[in-house]
């Protein structure tokens, strides 16, 4: 198929290296946006805990809003609306039904500024060394439903499976969530464990479902003296790595083929061979 033809767009991750206060943070986040817009994205991605990587687990629950009102979804229908993006919002602190804990979600919005997705996080990280400690389920509570938002661009619809950093190790959700054109995953995976296997999950992830993944990550050195991964990338159904952010604040781009994933799927028709 000629180009010319092609059913293609061009979609960004935004990478942070957020910190402990909101307005900051919500800032950095419009800024990047308006410049990914500026380059041509249609869709943008940010990371996970984009509005706050606390100096300690509990201000995320400080700042939790209800779902549909708050300075956090209000700025993000704005950011969303004055740069004409669908925006796939990394992951806020909403309400939960413990007081105590958050739902750590993923809303997704349109140009108009109308949310048009969510998922909150049902994977939640547990991880303990002698200088290193992390337990999600202590401030946040787990969510109960896979999440997919479908989109339509340019006349042509596009369906996007939504999962959240740790949920990246459990491939048994990615095949419950059946196929789509692209796995969306924002994250803030630790350095320690992103190093070693950041990249091969997210490449698994590709291949096997025959699909894109777009990785929106937090990337260096905190506030908290938390230091994360970084490694922002977009992967080709075929599993190559087609673009990444190593470190720092910023953002990628690429461009999403519908010719790309049927070449994949016709060639290996993997996921037509599967029997379980």
């Amino acid at each position: 198929m000629s180009k010319s033809n092609s059913i293609e767009f061009k979609i960004a991750a935004i990478q942070m290296v957020s910190t402990a206060s909101l307005q900051e943070n919500l800032e950095t986040a419009r800024r990047l946006i308006k410049a990914a817009a500026h380059d041509g994205a249609q869709i943008a991605v940010l990371p996970e805990y984009f509005c706050i990587m606390g100096l300690k687990d509990t201000d995320k629950v400080n700042i939790r809003e209800k779902l549909g009102s708050g300075p956090i979804q209000e700025a993000l229908a704005t950011i969303a609306r004055d740069s004409g993006i669908y925006l796939i919002a990394g992951t806020i602190p909403l309400e939960a039904k413990d007081p105590n804990k958050v739902l750590n979600t993923t809303l997704v919005f349109n140009p108009d500024g109308q949310r048009i997705g969510r998922y909150d996080k049902m994977h939640l990280f547990g991880f303990q060394t002698s200088t290193e400690r992390y337990q999600e389920s202590e401030t946040i509570e787990a969510g109960e439903q896979p999440g997919i938002v479908k989109i339509t661009i340019n006349d042509t619809e596009w369906s996007f499976g939504l999962s959240i950093c740790y949920d990246l190790r459990f491939p048994e959700l990615y095949r419950a969530l059946g196929q789509v054109d692209c796995h969306i995953i924002p994250a803030a995976f630790t350095y320690t464990t992103g190093k070693d296997h950041w990249e091969i999950l997210l490449r698994a992830r590709a291949i096997e479902n025959q699909c894109y993944v777009l990785a929106s990550a937090q990337g260096g050195v905190h506030q908290n003296q938390r230091r994360t991964w970084g490694n922002t990338m977009l992967i080709d159904p075929w599993g190559e790595v087609l673009t990444t952010l190593p470190e720092g604040e910023g953002f990628i781009s690429g461009v999403l083929s519908k010719d790309k994933l049927n070449e994949v799927r016709s060639k290996l028709p993997a996921l037509a061979h599967r029997k379980l």
